[in-house]
């Protein structure tokens, strides 16, 4: 099994896609993460162009790593001045990484309209950092830029950058698609050619502009580049870099490569949304392999065939990146997905089939009315509680009342007051809160968690309102979305209705009766 160097570039090109920032105390969790994740070398960031990535050089060295090696980034001196005065040379050796990316201009386009320097200059810039570096005792990972545009502009004078490199003592030379416009024949080609013209260990960074960096990165390690760059969730620049939560399976579990042990690649998926997290980024749903979607079934002849057998539509098993199976709950439900839901939420006894049409059918009607289950999993069981005749009855209520005040030059106030029996005992109370519905939730506890003090451990996480038919106007009809959450689980919970205050009662009310029925001390006393 021929082992994959997978480089992360997280930390330094990850962060130039827009919108991702991290501080470099960040960078030091992260970097503790990818080095648990087993990648063989961790891209801190480029010396001297901030004081934050500086900072984080100087922190990392006092913070032992199992597996990586951490990596400073940076470019060849300038052009015309002796390598040891160059600024950017300078800051990499401060970094004191033992572990040196250089970059250099592959393209002759760059080298004339960018840099403003000669070919022959280009190539003394690119050797004499190179030498300079190894002079010093760095291990130097030399980044062809542009290699692959500026080998289709000029063949030769590519060639001779990466000969440049070579002969200066890089340990690899990287081939860089840094527009990411290279189609993946046409890069295969340009890999076969070079490295039939010089032999060396040769590695592969892409972008995804064309949305090819992934496959590109795939076909680069078939024509023999061990080692990879990219980034967790594909951060970069533009349209963002590799990912290498999609390379990474791919190689391993598909082509028999090792990137990383079997064990750590059962992390991918915590790895992915700790990143995320960290970014403040909200995972897409449908990302390839660590995505929450990524192993979702809906369709109901589809939920049928992977209860049979899970190959019919799952093309690996999700246990091995650390993410599970998902069956959601829709209008496309049939029998199988009721089924699977049901034992997946404990009913011990399984439904008869016609318990299982008559809940499907519910289903149904009840979307056709904009209810939405998939991501409402708390009113779904409480819905299928009820059908069973297992419906729980926490508090009766009799009555509330939402007001909303606004006065000139003030913000608006609200308050509910609220009217309910719980065991038998009226209670009412009033709360104030910011809008309406916060009022009424403030109320709704105030009241209720003096009987059930257990409530107090459960707090919503995410309140989202969709409108269903803006044809409406303002008599719209709304779906409310909440999610809830405690110490064990987090859960969704939905309403629907013309009246905004009347959807978000219906799912705040099942947010907690979900809660309670889940809590043991709460089922004790009853």
């Amino acid at each position: 099994m021929k082992k994959i160097e997978i480089y992360d570039t997280t930390l330094r090109d990850g962060t130039q896609g827009e919108g991702i920032s991290f501080s470099s105390l960040d960078k030091i969790k992260i970097a503790q993460r990818l080095d648990k994740l087993g990648v063989a070398y961790i891209e801190g960031g480029w010396p001297g162009s901030n004081p934050k990535d500086m900072e984080f050089f100087e922190k990392i060295r006092s913070i032992p790593l199992k597996k990586a090696k951490i990596s400073a980034f940076g470019s060849t001196r300038k052009g015309n001045i002796k390598v040891e005065k160059d600024f950017n040379i300078k800051a990499l050796m401060d970094s004191k990484a033992l572990v040196i990316a250089i970059f250099g201009k592959s393209w002759e386009l760059h080298v004339k309209d960018a840099l403003k320097v000669s070919l022959e200059e280009n190539i003394k810039m690119i050797y004499d950092s190179v030498s300079y570096l190894k002079s010093k005792g760095r291990y130097v990972i030399y980044d062809a830029e542009h290699y692959f545009d500026g080998f289709k502009a000029n063949r030769d004078y590519a060639l001779k950058t990466l000969e440049a490199a070579k002969n200066a003592g890089a340990e690899v030379l990287v081939l860089c698609d840094t527009n990411g416009g290279t189609l993946p024949g046409e890069l295969a080609e340009i890999i076969k050619t070079t490295k039939s013209s010089i032999k060396a260990k040769y590695g592969i960074h892409t972008h995804n502009d064309s949305g090819l960096a992934v496959a590109n990165s795939i076909i680069a390690v078939e024509m023999g580049c061990m080692h990879v760059h990219g980034t967790i969730n594909g951060y970069g620049e533009r349209c963002g870099n590799a990912n290498l939560c999609s390379i990474m399976p791919v190689l391993q579990l598909k082509l028999g490569f090792r990137c990383v042990s079997d064990r750590n690649l059962k992390t991918l998926t915590d790895v992915s949304y700790f990143v995320n997290e960290v970014a403040n980024v909200i995972p897409p749903k449908n990302e390839p392999f660590v995505g929450e979607s990524a192993f979702a079934h809906k369709g109901g002849i589809h939920v049928d065939a992977v209860m049979k057998n899970i190959k019919t539509y799952e093309h690996i098993s999700p246990e091995l990146i650390g993410n599970r199976r998902r069956v959601l709950i829709s209008d496309l439900s049939g029998k199988s997905n009721i089924k699977y839901k049901t034992s997946e939420m404990g009913f011990e006894e399984e439904f008869e089939p016609s318990h299982l049409r008559e809940i499907a059918n519910e289903i149904k009607l009840k979307e056709h009315r904009g209810y939405l289950y998939e991501d409402a999993e708390g009113s779904f069981e409480l819905l299928v509680r009820e059908k069973k005749g297992e419906k729980e009855e926490f508090f009766e209520l009799d009555g509330f009342r939402v007001i909303i005040e606004k006065r000139p030059k003030k913000e608006s106030y609200s308050e509910a007051t609220i009217k309910l029996k719980v065991k038998g005992i009226t209670e009412h109370t009033a709360a104030e809160g910011d809008g309406p519905v916060n009022a009424l939730d403030n109320a709704l506890r105030k009241a209720l968690e003096k009987f059930y003090p257990n409530l107090k451990k459960m707090y919503l996480t995410d309140y989202k309102v969709r409108v269903l038919e803006g044809k409406n106007g303002t008599k719209a009809k709304v779906r409310v979305l909440i999610e809830s959450a405690n110490k064990k689980q987090t859960w969704g919970t939905v309403g629907v209705s013309e009246n905004i205050i009347q959807a978000s009662w219906e799912a705040l009310v099942d947010s907690i009766n979900y809660h309670l029925l889940k809590d043991k001390s709460t089922r004790k006393k009853k």
